[in-house]
């Protein structure tokens, strides 16, 4: 349970997809200028992440990973097909995308119309990619924690677009010199949101610490105790 909950809040605001790794930028930029267009788009994006992430986590267990094809025998045990990752992931990616597309089409018309391009376009969305990728390069041990993963960073970006999104509305009344007025002023307050969450790097490092004490002291016993022994080895001899 720990290792749940350890994940989802790091994934959320130690390694946000937007503020730690800056992935997904295009639509964070480009549909960040009403609150609602916002959110839809990040709803669409947790979806895409909480489905695409455990999908891709079982193809890269039982078919993309050194001997993953063991299953089918002894003698697949040798193939790497490692080197389809990228079409696979991607090729999954797409179908997503595709089937959130036809249901916010189907249920919602006037947001598929505010979302435009972007909503397609969340296929070759690198956050979405990066989910992926970066749960292979984490290797998350079970299907349960890769789910915790893709829901968590698309949390993570939806936080990350929906702030901008009310931050935008505010200052769209406010006086930003000329120059800066758009793109400029989004991407000082992106800056500056990001260092803000660095400040969260420490928030799961208390118990390593409490870890790595205990650790010294039991050197620092053990250690003792050998000096110990050597001493009354070295009488018992003479």
């Amino acid at each position: 349970m720990i290792q749940h909950i350890e994940l989802f809040f790091k994934a959320i605001f130690i390694d946000n997809m937007v503020f730690a790794v800056f992935l997904g930028m295009c639509s964070y930029l480009a549909v960040s200028k009403k609150v609602a267009t916002a959110v839809g788009l990040g709803a669409a994006v947790i979806f895409v992440l909480a489905v695409t992430v455990p999908l891709n986590w079982l193809l890269d267990q039982y078919l993309l990973q050194p001997g993953a094809l063991i299953w089918l025998g002894p003698e697949y045990a040798d193939y790497d097909l490692g080197f389809l990752s990228f079409i696979m992931f991607i090729a999954t990616i797409a179908t997503m995308v595709q089937l959130v597309e036809i249901v916010v089409e189907k249920f919602s018309p006037s947001l598929y119309n505010s979302l435009g391009i972007f909503l397609p376009l969340i296929a070759v969305n690198c956050a979405i990619l990066g989910g992926s990728l970066f749960m292979q390069s984490k290797e998350i041990e079970t299907l349960g924690l890769a789910l915790n993963y893709g829901i968590s960073s698309g949390i993570g970006w939806f936080l990350a677009i929906l702030a901008i999104a009310a931050i935008r509305e505010k200052i769209r009344y406010s006086n930003v010199p000329g120059p800066l007025r758009g793109l400029g002023i989004t991407f000082i307050i992106t800056g500056l949101m990001g260092i803000g969450f660095l400040s969260f790097g420490g928030m799961l490092t208390g118990g390593d610490e409490e870890i790595v004490e205990e650790e010294q002291t039991v050197d620092v016993q053990q250690t003792t105790e050998d000096n110990k022994e050597l001493a009354n080895n070295t009488k018992t001899i003479e």
